[in-house]
């Protein structure tokens, strides 16, 4: 499948640009006392709302303000104060994003600023135009069709012209039907592989580096 049309590329941050654990067991841990908190019940009922609130609507603050009314942008600032300092900075990443041709969007469900804060921390803000989280979304997170048709009208682009770059096999279906390009990354994908995952890579880097012809001496094929 040829790329030359793609104009936008569009990037999942968690376990897509850094692998998630390093931060985000920190980050799952102030979810559940925060709920544990908030709702006045013991830490495992607070950690089966939080995992089921996930699986049902596609973040766990969505199910929180529907059931709850819990303040979403106290929840999605308190969660996200984690500890950026793990993360590394990988040059060669950063050297393949750049020279990927064209606008390159975040478009994460998380909030409250983590974005900016994991960009900052991985050295690849200045390489972003735009990051578009779940507030930007109004609350309406990936594999909600509505969360892709809303980052399309806020950035104005046409999706038969982007790429999905994505970590979630679930979040690739809704994108893929509107006519974006999909990868799936680091996850297992199923065989025979999906109709609606056009690519796939174990490894980020090494996906880049084909897309762009620049050989990846530090990857295997």
């Amino acid at each position: 499948m040829s790329l030359a049309h793609i104009d936008v590329w569009v990037f999942d941050l968690d376990n897509t640009l850094y692998p998630a654990p390093v931060l985000y067991d920190e980050i799952g841990e102030r979810m559940t006392a925060y709920i544990a908190r908030t709702l006045g019940v013991e830490t495992d009922a607070a950690l089966e709302l939080r995992e089921r609130y996930f699986h049902e609507y596609g973040a766990t603050i969505v199910g929180l303000v529907r059931h709850h009314a819990i303040d979403a942008p106290d929840f999605l600032r308190d969660v996200h104060t984690a500890d950026h300092s793990v993360l590394m900075i990988d040059p060669e990443l950063r050297g393949l994003i750049e020279a990927l041709p064209g606008r390159r969007i975040i478009h994460t469900n998380g909030g409250g600023g983590h974005a900016e804060r994991v960009l900052a921390s991985l050295g690849l803000a200045d390489l972003f135009d735009t990051v578009f989280d779940i507030e930007s979304a109004g609350l309406a997170p990936k594999p909600q069709r509505e969360s892709y048709e809303r980052l399309v009208q806020a950035c104005g682009f046409d999706p038969r012209k982007a790429v999905l770059i994505e970590d979630s096999l679930r979040n690739l279906p809704p994108a893929h039907a509107m006519g974006f390009t999909t990868a799936l990354i680091g996850a297992d994908c199923p065989e025979p592989r999906p109709a609606y995952v056009d690519y796939w890579s174990r490894d980020l880097k090494h996906l880049l580096s084909d897309w762009i012809g620049v050989a990846s001496p530090t990857q295997a094929p």
